[in-house]
């Protein structure tokens, strides 16, 4: 999309030498393309106003596309004029043109879509959902938008009632047949599931080793013959109403409640 270009301070010139009505360049007095630009500088898909002859029976309005110094590349005939022929020392002025405005307002009234030309490359487009009405209010911050399907990490957000559909969020097993094992920091959210037919001990290992979040769960279950005790390492506390599984297929869950503190519920004794 062609990305219009104004000036304030632009300083009116004249052709250095005249041009017909097919011709594509057109160079104006030496030295004085720059002031013309008045510090506008030119890129691929950039359109500059500028009317030859203003104000004369003989005006045309022309875009500028490039330029080199004072040699501009221009496209004739613009906002309803036609291409004719302009002599050495026509009058050449920036300016803005019905054409310059019916541009911006059908850029700037309600459109289905809107296109932004990237700092350095590509486009993005907002496109507007098919709504009565509706208001989206930017924080007034130095930010990052979040997308739908964009790879991106929260952070300092508050979910009210999430609805998380997402097959991931199964509960991950994992499956010890040993009489001892000791947490690690994968195991939580999972259920730890615990198949001997001995006795079995399971350890909650201190934070400075092992350093869980406040909140953290861990589930287990004792799918053996094999009793299964929760104890604390050293320097680490375990509360509840007991800390043994009850029987076969009892399972609890541990959840941190402090740095080295626990809280052990479930169907233990």
């Amino acid at each position: 999309m062609a990305v219009r270009k104004f000036s304030s301070i632009s300083v009116e010139t004249t052709l250095a030498s005249g041009i017909s009505n097919s011709a594509t360049s057109m160079t104006v007095a030496s030295g004085t393309g720059s002031a013309l630009l008045g510090g506008v500088t030119i890129t691929a898909g950039d359109q500059f106003t500028v009317a030859l002859d203003p104000d004369t029976n003989n005006e045309e309005i022309v875009f500028v596309t490039a330029a080199s110094s004072d040699t501009f590349t221009i496209t004739r005939g613009r906002a309803g004029s036609s291409a004719v022929t302009h002599a050495a020392g026509a009058t050449v002025k920036h300016v803005l043109t019905s054409d310059d405005l019916t541009w911006f307002e059908s850029n700037t009234s309600p459109v289905p879509s809107w296109a932004f030309s990237g700092s350095s490359s590509g486009t993005t487009t907002l496109v507007a959902s098919a709504v009565a009405a509706g208001t989206l209010t930017l924080p007034a911050v130095t930010d990052t938008i979040v997308g739908l399907t964009a790879t991106q990490t929260l952070t300092n957000k508050t979910l009210t009632s999430p609805t998380i559909n997402d097959a991931k969020q199964n509960v991950t097993l994992n499956a010890q047949t040993g009489t001892t094992y000791t947490f690690v920091l994968a195991d939580n959210g999972k259920l730890v599931t615990l198949n001997n037919a001995a006795a079995i001990t399971v350890t909650v290992p201190l934070n400075s080793s092992v350093a869980y979040a406040t909140g953290a769960i861990i589930n287990l279950q004792q799918i053996g013959a094999g009793q299964v005790t929760v104890a604390g390492a050293s320097g680490v506390t375990v509360n509840g109403t007991g800390t043994k599984t009850r029987a076969q297929w009892s399972a609890a869950s541990l959840i941190k409640t402090a740095t080295d503190t626990w809280t052990l519920v479930g169907d233990i004794e």
